[in-house]
């Protein structure tokens, strides 16, 4: 009897414990009724529930998530979309085994079903059709090359690219526009929708220009660890690129090729004056195929010859694409920061190893200087620069460099610049914003709003829309990618549910950055979990595959980072010289993954489907 009486006690408790938190959703949907009045309606049950959620979470509930656990109960960990819904289930189930009568069945506005019904049908409105064989999207920002290399973009889609990114940070207007006329077309073609979203820069704190880097190009042979070539260079020499987006092209006139056949050698020196050859591998009428078997530097303007004299008729190399120049920082150095918007150029030294002129940089927003003090931290690059500021003025910072790579770390231009410990004023839409958002909601079909911290933010967004007329149906995705957004997040998301579809860009770059490296997982975690219970999609972006995207190679942390991504609705690929390989990977790894998860719900096939064969 003892015993039957302790149940009934922990019965008696939870029923009046859960009913005291279900008093606290009523409270809170009563107190933010306003704004739950003047959302979307496709959003009226989906805000709710993100007002019950908050409500819930307003205090610690692991007592009774740990006696529910007791009873083989939900212990209420995967109820954000449905709170309500799971509250008065629970509570019946606890009332029909106190009073040991049948289970009367509760009643919820936002059922079960309904809110995975209502999830896939928000992430289809804003991102599109699903790959077959997967839930999960694919965005992938495109290249400046997607402008004129239709190819590409069609690989990007044939491989399973479901949403095309444009960041407006870059290129101008006529790119945009061809690189949305190449997923339009390649999307038509290949019978797969492909949404176009773009983004706003926003007032994003960046490193401004650097002195052009030369027009040269480095072909270099993979090779082992004792330095041997273990497989040639492959590259595509024509006047236009080759079908490959893969194959690395260098531009020569079709005239000089067309007496060239498979076997043939191109003699020349390359930029270092080193003697360098290319063998024909198969020649075409838009081009040919060539190999180089060791390290060399090509330089627009180059003459190749078809004799080791180097007498013959030259083949002239056309107009390479200038490299991205850089400036290479080690600890102790020191960097000007400065608001003037010059060109940057890496610290220059004298024979003997003096110092001549410091590394300088520009930052494109000049309020910084006026809001950041002397020994603060300063970030560059998401993180993988660290440094110090050692003095402040209205027109330069110097920054002591105090943590990089092993071998130092290169500073490029267009690099994001973080001050996560200054208390920096500084939001919403630039008035280059506002200028590229007429060309977005004209050509595109989502706009994705950067740095966004408070509720002013989406306000502002919306009522720009709604003057140039932005077409109904018209998406908007959030990037949080800072404190202030993480903190303020219930509101923006109630601000911006004014709006139908609507997503919401884990940006964990500077997120991480500005929330602090030991917080991330819980912050982006809790993101997660805000956009469940609101229904909204989310979006994993930020350096996913990014060694593959750049480097051909994943590494075994990006693997399992991908595999986690899973769960979201969709992932984010950045651009790199591999991102078909990213792409096809990617793919590859969730379709094998359906089968364990649903959204955050963890699936159990049959073991003998998951063997390895």
């Amino acid at each position: 009897m003892e015993e039957i009486s302790k149940k009934q006690a922990n019965l008696i408790w939870l029923i009046s414990e859960i009913s005291s938190v279900i008093e606290r959703l009523e409270h809170f949907e009563e107190k933010y009724s306003t704004e739950l009045s003047e959302v979307h309606p496709n959003f009226a049950k989906s805000a709710r529930n993100l007002v019950h959620y908050r409500a819930m979470r307003k205090e610690d509930i692991r007592a009774i998530q740990k006696k529910l656990a007791n009873l083989g109960l939900t212990q209420l960990d995967r109820a954000e979309a449905h709170i309500m819904a799971s509250l008065l289930s629970v509570r019946s189930i606890l009332e029909g085994l106190l009073s040991k009568k049948p289970i009367k069945k509760a009643k919820a506005d936002l059922t079960f079903k309904k809110s995975i019904r209502m999830a896939k049908s928000n992430a289809k409105s804003l991102l599109g059709y699903r790959s077959k064989g997967r839930r999960t999207r694919i965005m992938v920002t495109l290249p400046s090359e997607a402008a004129h290399n239709y190819h590409m973009v069609r690989e990007m889609i044939s491989n399973g690219m479901n949403c095309a990114r444009i960041n407006c940070a870059h290129d101008t207007e006529k790119e945009w526009l061809l690189m949305i006329g190449n997923v339009r077309r390649a999307s038509e073609k290949l019978n797969r929708k492909c949404k176009v979203t773009m983004d706003l820069g926003g007032p994003k704190v960046r490193t401004g220009t650097l002195k052009p880097g030369p027009k040269v190009k480095k072909l270099r042979p993979l090779k082992n660890l004792r330095g041997k070539i273990v497989e040639d260079y492959n590259v595509w020499m024509g006047p236009n690129p080759d079908r490959d987006p893969t194959l690395p092209h260098i531009p020569v006139e079709l005239m000089g090729l067309k007496k060239l056949k498979a076997g043939d050698r191109l003699f020349f020196r390359d930029a270092r004056n080193k003697k360098r050859e290319l063998t024909i591998t198969s020649v075409t009428k838009l081009g040919c195929r060539a190999i180089c078997q060791k390290t060399t530097y090509l330089e627009t303007g180059m003459k190749l010859y078809t004799n080791i004299e180097q007498n013959s008729v030259p083949i002239i190399v056309g107009d390479l694409p200038r490299l991205a120049p850089y400036i290479l920082l080690h600890k102790e150095d020191f960097l000007r920061l400065h608001r003037d918007p010059v060109p940057g150029e890496p610290a220059v030294w004298d024979d003997k190893n003096k110092l001549i002129s410091q590394a300088h940089i520009s930052c494109t927003l000049g309020e910084v200087f006026d809001q950041v003090r002397e020994g603060e931290p300063v970030f560059f690059d998401d993180g993988r620069i660290k440094g110090l500021i050692r003095q402040a003025n209205k027109d330069e910072l110097l920054v002591e460099i105090i943590k990089v790579g092993n071998n130092g770390s290169k500073l490029r231009a267009d690099k994001g610049i973080n001050f996560p410990e200054s208390q920096l004023k500084i939001s919403g839409l630039t008035a280059k914003d506002k200028k590229d958002l007429e060309f977005v909601v004209q050509h595109a079909d989502t706009v994705n709003l950067s740095y966004v911290n408070r509720m002013q933010d989406v306000k502002d967004l919306i009522a720009e829309m709604q003057k140039l007329g932005a077409p109904e149906g018209f998406g908007i995705i959030l990037k949080i990618e800072t404190q202030n957004g993480f903190n303020n997040l219930t509101k923006i998301l109630l601000e911006a549910m004014k709006n139908y579809p609507l997503g919401v860009m884990v940006a964990r770059g500077d997120l991480a950055i500005e929330c602090g490296w030991d917080n991330i997982i819980r912050v982006q975690r809790e993101i997660l979990s805000l956009c469940r219970a609101a229904q909204i999609p989310d979006i994993w972006a930020t350096q996913v595959l990014e060694n593959l995207s750049k480097q051909g190679i994943p590494s075994r942390a990006e693997m399992t980072d991908a595999a986690m991504a899973q769960r979201t609705d969709c992932v984010m690929l950045n651009k790199g010289p591999y991102i078909i390989q990213a792409i096809k990977l990617l793919d590859t790894i969730f379709k094998d993954l359906e089968i364990y998860q649903e959204k955050n719900i963890r699936l159990s096939p049959a073991m003998e489907k998951a063997d390895i064969h």
